[in-house]
């Protein structure tokens, strides 16, 4: 899977002319940005974060390497906690998504967390660095 990364620029008219295409090319996405945004019930993100730190935390570092952010609202959106996971690409993602997934460490995480029943909303959105942005994975 690719993503056109036209990011602030217009999209090219014409793919057929040799100009356009080479264009085309050197735009093509080099990392995807797994961002997440969780919702912890009010007055348990230190209990939530315990968690995550002694049942999950190895798991998911081994297999999705360490995040570019981990980090939990000061202000604002209070009980709000957000990560973001750096990938070559989908196909990346997938890949060591689908390995967490079947490691028996990351799967008893989930069920604390499940127990805990802390977390209350989850949103996740694949993003691409704007072309100025000088991302390394």
């Amino acid at each position: 899977m690719t993503f056109s990364t036209n990011r602030l620029t217009p999209l090219w008219r014409s793919r057929n002319t040799p100009h356009s295409r080479n264009e085309a090319l050197k735009r093509e996405v080099i990392l995807l940005v797994d961002h997440r945004t969780y919702r912890i019930k009010p007055g348990h993100m230190n209990t939530h974060l315990a968690i995550y730190e002694e049942f999950g935390l190895k798991a998911q570092w081994k297999h999705l390497g360490e995040p570019h952010a981990y980090m939990f609202a000061e202000s604002g959106a209070m009980n709000s906690l957000v990560h973001q996971w750096v990938y070559e690409d989908a196909a990346d993602r997938a890949k060591r998504r689908a390995a967490m997934m079947a490691d028996p460490d990351w799967q008893t995480y989930l069920k604390k967390l499940n127990e805990s029943g802390l977390l209350m909303e989850q949103n996740t959105s694949l993003m691409v660095p704007a072309k100025f942005m000088n991302m390394k994975k």
